[in-house]
């Protein structure tokens, strides 16, 4: 059964990024839509179980997601990555905010009225050693939506199983086999085809190719781009590879702490960051280009480790890290506003644009926040060099050592 069968509308392949790519996501339908959302974790301790505060784990965040369109998310461990995934898909229940999706309200809808929902709305899970139950078949996993939905697939369920194996790359005879009998990759395009058992129109992926091998990471992130081509399927990526975001995203936002301090599409934010933590993030992506060999380059490292969630910092949350950081940013907390168009950030100094908070005197802290290393490549030649003398030196030893070079008594 082809997309045009299932009446799914194709959209065109993504090109590098341009303007006019841009200009056309920001006026497809806006599929989901996030507003204030958080997400507070309890703290308990002692015998009568007191409230001891509570893990910020998302505190505040608004963002869209078109339709066709894929938006990544990064940021390092803990800032509140896939909790954002789990509360976008109603596997957890928000503290505040709201969430749309096709323009209706899902935030705090039961089991029994989201599961209609489910359809459009699909999760691949990080690990997939543990996102699949060992006891069950492979046909019995990717079939489980069918069952809990109440679907009968045109074939029986059967045959649309083993046709969904196909579509990821795998036998559609393996439809017996348990999941100890496939390897990490397989494991997860057995995810991805569960995924797709429904045909969703949003996909939340909590960091599909990370417990993945390095050879395997590629073969999954282009199923993952030819299926959206094919199905028409709209993407929430969450990574901590920016490479694998850059290929694959159309936006990215950047979050930290249980924040977004930026979005923008992919090319705007490798070209030009504008967030301080941002362009740290940019800096310790290593450049695979042989004509950069000796070009020398800048990795800025971050001093301390990232607050934590229970108490973070007052006013920006990163200004404990930013070498930018001023009194405002201490005290007030800057707003996520575009800068330029389709260009947000959340930043009193950000990096190329204007000043937000002109004036302002860098404090003393943030001289020392992080640590500048000049990275330089050595040339081809500087690399053979050594190897050149040594062989050098192996040759006037043989020559030195025959019997033709040697002294005559």
């Amino acid at each position: 059964m082809t997309s045009e069968d299932k009446g799914v509308d194709v959209p065109a392949q993504r090109s590098a990024g341009s303007g006019a790519e841009v200009k056309d996501a920001a006026s497809r339908e806006v599929l989901l839509k996030v507003t204030g959302l958080q997400k507070h974790f309890p703290l308990k301790k002692g015998m009568l179980q007191r409230s001891a505060g509570a893990v910020k784990a998302v505190d505040g965040i608004d963002f869209e997601v078109h339709s066709g369109e894929t938006l990544g998310v990064v940021g390092e461990s803990g800032c509140g990555k896939s909790t954002m995934g789990r509360l976008i898909t109603r596997l957890l229940e928000p503290t505040a905010g709201k969430i749309e999706f096709e323009g209706r309200d899902i935030t705090h809808l039961g089991v029994g009225a989201m599961r209609p929902m489910r359809r459009d709305m699909q999760m691949i899970f990080q690990d997939p050693y543990s996102s699949l139950n060992p006891r069950h078949t492979i046909g019995t996993i990717v079939g489980a939506p069918f069952k809990l939905q109440g679907v009968t697939p045109e074939g029986g369920v059967k045959k649309e199983v083993q046709r969904l194996l196909e579509v990821v790359g795998l036998n559609p005879e393996h439809y017996n086999r348990y999941p100890h009998e496939f390897s990490g990759g397989q494991r997860q395009r057995i995810g991805i085809a569960r995924a797709l058992a429904l045909n969703p129109r949003l996909v939340v992926a909590d960091e599909p190719v990370s417990a993945l091998d390095v050879s395997i990471q590629a073969q999954v992130v282009n199923l993952l781009d030819d299926l959206q081509t094919e199905l028409g399927l709209t993407y929430v990526i969450i990574a901590h590879d920016l490479s694998v975001v850059r290929h694959v995203s159309d936006r990215i936002a950047v979050m930290y702490l249980g924040k977004i301090v930026e979005l923008a599409d992919r090319e705007s934010l490798y070209k030009a960051p504008m967030h301080p933590y941002t362009k740290a993030l940019l800096s310790a992506v290593p450049i695979p280009d042989p004509k950069r060999r000796s070009a020398k380059s800048e990795r800025i490292l971050l001093k301390g480790d990232v607050p934590s969630p229970i108490s973070p910092p007052s006013g920006c949350r990163f200004h404990t890290r930013c070498w930018k950081a001023t009194e405002i940013c201490k005290t007030q907390e800057p707003p996520l506003v575009a800068l330029k168009t389709g260009h947000q950030v959340a930043c009193h100094h950000p990096e190329n644009a204007p000043d937000q908070a002109p004036g302002e005197t860098v404090t003393a802290a943030a001289r020392e926040a992080i640590e500048i290393v000049k990275v330089q490549k050595p040339e081809a030649d500087e690399v053979r060099k050594p190897e050149a003398e040594e062989t050098a030196a192996d040759d006037g030893a043989t020559s030195s050592d025959t019997p033709e070079d040697s002294p005559k008594e």
